[in-house]
């Protein structure tokens, strides 16, 4: 990125994959003259249009002297040059810079040198006028000479950065909110409750996508698109109310143009649970009878889904940053709402045959609808390790039968079928929960729902319970929707984390559906090959999609057991099995002295699954195929297909190899139980 030689310490700074992205061809020049942490130098006259292609961006020797401050000097002066470019004042465009700056230096981890006093007062409320005054005396000397900032000013800016102030700030900030807890990163690791970033982590080898991914620099650049354009339209002066809107519509409109779909077809929801909780206030809306939900394998599914589909709070917080009770029944939903599970493994862990199922649902449909009720039947396509029912031709048989006392929703949020027989299923009147977060490798916690159109149109008819005020923004919702039991904010958090997913969404369906299949089942055959060919794993039988010549035929979940290393025969239990799960994904360097230990793996969390020799559930791993395997990332850059398939292969080798490395260390790392970390130790 320089033009001159640089010490290491502030070549890796520039190297960052998340300042990469930002700086996006933004060629900084080190002046190691100048007493500044930066200076930008170009034409900065009022009325005058600020260029890029013209301006330079000098990096100072405060850079060199404080390297772990670095990072923030570089991103403040991005940030600042990215919103001058489109004519914002300049003021205005250095005090939210600044904001976005401190934000982004309270993210990294470890030790950091704390911020400088002009910086610091930008980390918390709105600076007051005396305090934007004082703070201007240093931002000033960062930009060509302007006119003198006056008491004025800094009033009338004062109340634009009020106004302002809940999005200035980082797209990788911005996305870790909008959400419940499982969101929050922790400052310690850099990680959330998923063990994922909301910043790229090109150095992990990631397989988890029926879990949660981190972002690539592909998917981080799509979300900071967005986010860039919607910080030159905030300080364009335009209404923030209609900028924010606008963001979250633009979402829903890409994700629909995806599936054939409208805007006003796509309904985004923060979750997959919380999806769950949309479509029953749909079902319950439409109908005088109490609802019953049969839900398909309820311990394969999220872990609050069984509560979300009977009207419940599911977690103690929710998207909207509102304190719940977990396990009550929300404002506005029936407390005779039914929950019946229908498990889709036997009690030994095998998958129950699909005719067993189709008729269990069939009989529990015929009977609930019977006893007066109204029932709303999940088809799971497809559970965390791969599984799908009940049949579809079980679907439309009992669609034809029971009419409007039926309503159907289909679980993809693994998002593992194409998007085609998704709006074919749509099209012919079912509900269909998707998400960007599992097989499209976008950030945790992206959900929407796609509505046919019966639904769509009856909406403006439905009163919907006031407790979703907790759980949903008026413009998620397609027009004509219950305002009054709706929230008039914006959750950008969770438009971000799709506009991440709808990067990757669109490097995917650039290609056609024959190289899509062509890729994932060429990676596919050679992990069961691995699998298979170590002793130490069980693999669990895949699901076998319904094919007809599309892509999303082939299985793209591994489930396996991992050998007990204290046991031989007998698998490892769930606690067990989420160590190991942990234990992959951080550096045990300090521990091993052998193989590759500082190697970060992600695979999908260990599901439950029953088993003879286990006193309680064992837990599952998973191997599974997402979307960049098959459209490449940035390292790919350079390699051809072959090349590239060839290193993903290798890559799941290594991981394999670590969980073997695991197992031979199990005892010394079961006293240390490594933790992991955003970036190896190193």
């Amino acid at each position: 990125m320089l033009a001159d030689t640089l010490t290491r310490s502030l070549t890796d700074v520039l190297e960052r994959p998340d300042l990469r992205v930002i700086a996006d061809g933004l060629v900084p020049i080190l002046d190691v003259s100048l007493f500044l942490p930066f200076r930008i130098e170009g034409a900065l006259e009022p009325g005058q249009p600020f260029s890029l292609q013209t301006a330079t961006l000098k990096l100072g020797e405060p850079c060199l002297e404080a390297p772990r401050l670095a990072p923030t000097f570089l991103r403040h002066a991005i940030e600042l040059m990215r919103l001058l470019e489109p004519g914002a004042n300049p003021y205005l465009a250095s005090f939210a810079a600044a904001r976005v700056a401190a934000l982004f230096h309270a993210l990294d981890t470890g030790h950091v040198a704390p911020l400088p006093a002009w910086l610091a007062v930008f980390s918390d409320n709105v600076p007051d006028v005396p305090a934007l005054m004082q703070s201007w005396e240093t931002l000033s000397a960062f930009l060509p000479d302007l006119p003198s900032f006056t008491q004025h000013e800094a009033q009338r800016l004062e109340g634009v950065l009020t106004r302002l102030w809940p999005v200035l700030a980082p797209a990788e900030s911005l996305m870790s909110s909008g959400g419940d807890s499982r969101l929050a990163v922790d400052p310690h690791t850099g990680l959330n409750r998923y063990s994922s970033s909301h910043r790229p982590r090109p150095w992990a080898i990631t397989f988890g996508s029926s879990t949660a991914s981190s972002l690539s620099e592909r998917g981080f650049g799509g979300a900071e698109a967005a986010r860039r354009g919607m910080m030159s339209a905030l300080l364009a002066k335009q209404d923030p109310d209609l900028v924010q809107e606008g963001v979250v519509r633009r979402a829903r409109e890409a994700i629909g143009a995806h599936f054939g779909l409208p805007e006003d077809a796509v309904l985004l929801s923060a979750s997959g649970t919380d999806c769950e909780l949309a479509v029953l206030a749909l079902v319950a809306a439409g109908t005088e009878r109490p609802v019953t939900s049969i839900l398909l394998a309820p311990d394969e599914t999220g872990s609050g889904v069984p509560l979300a589909a009977c009207g419940r709070h599911f977690a103690t917080d929710s998207a909207c940053a509102t304190l719940v009770g977990k396990g009550e029944v929300i404002e506005g939903f029936s407390p005779e709402t039914r929950l019946i599970g229908v498990d889709i493994r036997a009690a030994d862990g095998t998958a129950r045959p699909v005719a067993e199922i189709n008729a269990q649902c069939a009989d529990l449909v015929r009977r609930e609808v019977a006893e007066g009720r109204h029932v709303l039947l999940h088809r799971l396509d497809q559970s965390k390790t791969g599984l799908a029912a009940p049949d579809m031709d079980l679907v439309w048989e009992l669609c034809t039968e029971l009419g409007d006392q039926l309503s159907v929703v289909v679980d993809v949020c693994q998002a593992r079928l194409s998007p085609l027989r998704v709006a074919e299923w749509v099209g012919r009147g079912i509900i269909v929960m998707i998400t960007g977060s599992k097989f499209f490798t976008g950030p945790p916690f992206c959900g929407a729902i796609l509505l046919p159109s019966a639904i769509r149109s009856r909406l403006p008819s439905l009163l919907l319970p006031k407790g979703l005020r907790a759980y949903g923004n008026r413009d998620e919702w397609p027009e004509g929707a219950d305002a009054s039991a709706l929230n008039n904010g914006h959750n950008i958090g969770l438009a971000l984390r799709w506009y991440a997913a709808l990067a990757e969404m669109d490097a995917l369906f650039a290609l056609p559906d024959p190289v899509i299949r062509g890729r994932l089942a060429r990676f596919m055959t050679e992990a069961v090959a691995m699998v298979k060919a170590r002793p130490a794993l069980t693999m669990l039988p895949m699901g076998t999609p319904f094919d007809d010549g599309r892509w999303d035929a082939v299985p793209t979940i591994l489930s396996f057991l991992v050998e007990d290393p204290h046991a031989p025969g007998r698998p490892l239990a769930l606690e067990d099995a989420r160590r190991l799960h942990r234990w992959l994904n951080a550096d045990l360097s300090p521990w091993v002295m052998e193989g590759e230990g500082s190697l970060l793996c992600v695979l999908g969390q260990p599901v439950p699954v029953p088993h003879p020799l286990v006193d309680g559930p064992a837990g599952a791993l998973r191997l599974c195929a997402g979307a960049r395997l098959v459209s490449g990332e940035p390292s790919h850059e350079g390699l051809d297909e072959e090349r590239r398939l060839q290193r993903e292969c290798m890559d799941a080798r290594r991981v394999l190899g670590k969980l073997e490395l695991i197992l031979k260390h199990w005892d010394v790392l079961l006293d240390a139980d490594p933790v992991p970390r955003y970036a190896p130790l190193s």
